[in-house]
């Protein structure tokens, strides 16, 4: 039997004793929910689960469609995952009870937020034990590096600036390597410039965004582009529906010169690109950002959410479970939103506002 299907037998062996004991009986989840038959009744039949665009559309789907599935056996009720074409779409269809769930970047969620009252926060996601994420800027001319590109990536030291590490030495997994700090030998290591080289370099390129409700590829890298005094109107711009890969592709075809995504988007292309990891060359990163957090209408049960949360946080620890979630999202845990996950949120908003954006 796989991994997941265990993590979901287990979970529902779970339900069935609680609904065969006594009226009191419970089942205790890891946020000490209680689940009972009466409470269950109350469930829907049946929720969806919206993303949105990290690769191409339709590989997105089948790797959810797995997703929803195992959720479904868990939860014992239907789970349906739809794509959505941004997290513009995915919020307005949470906020009017299309969807009952969504996986957010974190500025969808600010933005979403601040139109509907009905969203509320279920989890945090992880990568390789860290909640935050942040921006890559990558070319395919390695001559803007200072000298050769060499196998690594860029991270920060103590005081926050950003510095030159080792391909291991980020919570990012770069691509060419493992989880477990071992080179995968079917792709090429993940290059970077020796030095991070300052954004200046993008005057007069074509740049490649992911999309313009994208925290990692458009709003932070703007907020940092503002700071050096760099406009729009300095360089050629592109846009793709929020899907980072299509601009880690663009960059790889030389249609634009440099591109930006989440660190490292280049894993998500290395089956159809071997290659794309000295191709496509990283020269810096941004701040800090909160990562991805999954949010749920409000009126859904709270014993329903807690279900739910248990149910992903059981998967993702499952060895099928880390395949499929690296695949969607290169997430690696989940944590239960709590109030620091609401604090991370601020710096995002104050970004938002700064660039204007006003729904």
């Amino acid at each position: 039997m796989r991994a997941h299907k265990w993590a979901a037998l287990v979970l529902v062996m779970g339900l069935i004793a609680a609904a065969c004991g006594d009226d009191d009986a419970t089942t205790t989840t890891g946020a000490e929910a209680t689940t009972t038959t009466e409470a269950m009744a109350e469930w829907p039949d049946k929720i969806v689960f919206g993303f949105v665009p990290s690769q191409e559309a339709e590989d997105l789907q089948d790797n959810i469609d797995i997703f929803a599935q195992v959720l479904s056996d868990a939860l014992g009720i239907e789970v349906e995952g739809i794509v959505s074409t941004d997290y513009t779409a995915l919020g307005v269809a949470l906020g009017t009870g299309e969807v009952d769930m969504g996986a957010f970047g974190p500025a969808g969620f600010v933005l979403a937020d601040r139109t509907y009252e009905n969203l509320e926060l279920l989890a945090q996601s992880v990568r390789f034990g860290d909640p935050t994420y942040h921006t890559q800027w990558y070319t395919n001319d390695p001559s803007i590096c200072t000298g050769d590109p060499v196998e690594g990536a860029f991270y920060y030291d103590d005081d926050g600036n950003v510095v030159a590490v080792g391909p291991t030495d980020s919570p990012a997994l770069q691509v060419g390597w493992n989880g477990d700090g071992t080179r995968d030998e079917s792709v090429s290591a993940g290059l970077r410039c020796p030095e991070p080289v300052g954004l200046e370099v993008i005057v007069g390129k074509q740049v490649a965004f992911p999309g313009e409700t994208s925290t990692s590829g458009y709003i932070f890298p703007q907020v940092q582009l503002l700071d050096l005094g760099i406009t729009d109107d300095q360089y050629t711009a592109s846009f793709f529906g929020g899907s980072h890969d299509l601009a880690v592709t663009d960059v790889y075809n030389g249609i634009a010169d440099i591109g930006t995504s989440f660190d490292d988007a280049r894993r998500a292309v290395r089956e159809d690109f071997p290659d794309v990891g000295e191709k496509i060359i990283v020269f810096n990163i941004g701040p800090r950002i909160a990562n991805d957090v999954i949010a749920v209408r409000s009126e859904l049960p709270d014993d329903l959410k807690d279900a739910i949360f248990q149910a992903m946080a059981d998967y993702i620890a499952t060895e099928d479970g880390q395949v499929v979630m690296d695949l969607l999202y290169s997430w690696t845990d989940l944590t239960r939103a709590d109030a620091a996950t609401e604090a991370s949120l601020i710096p995002i908003g104050d970004a938002i506002d700064r660039l204007g954006f006003s729904d």
